[in-house]
């Protein structure tokens, strides 16, 4: 079984699009588990600032969606309604045992 890779972006809404980007993020969430490519949490801190944590089912899941244009046309829309503040492409656990 291929091992999940964890992304994280930290990023905030454009000024009157907080609404839309949470639709935008829901359609594309919803694209992104219906295909089996990741599963996802989003996490707001109250302020206006949220952090998307993305598990990838695989690499190979992950070229997948980087290419299918349901999900392009979501990152694309997005584009426009946030900002992003940092991304991680890859992060990985660090034993502390």
């Amino acid at each position: 079984m291929a091992q999940e890779i964890l992304s994280v972006a930290i990023y905030e809404p454009v000024a009157g699009q907080e609404e839309a980007s949470l639709a935008t993020m829901r359609d594309l969430v919803g694209v992104l588990i219906e295909r089996g490519y990741s599963r996802d949490a989003l996490y707001g801190d109250g302020k206006g600032q949220y952090v998307l944590f993305r598990w990838w089912a695989s690499e190979a899941t992950r070229h997948a969606a980087h290419e299918d244009p349901d999900v392009l046309r979501c990152w694309a829309k997005l584009g426009n309604e946030i900002r992003v503040i940092k991304v991680y492409e890859k992060l990985e656990e660090v034993n502390l045992r």
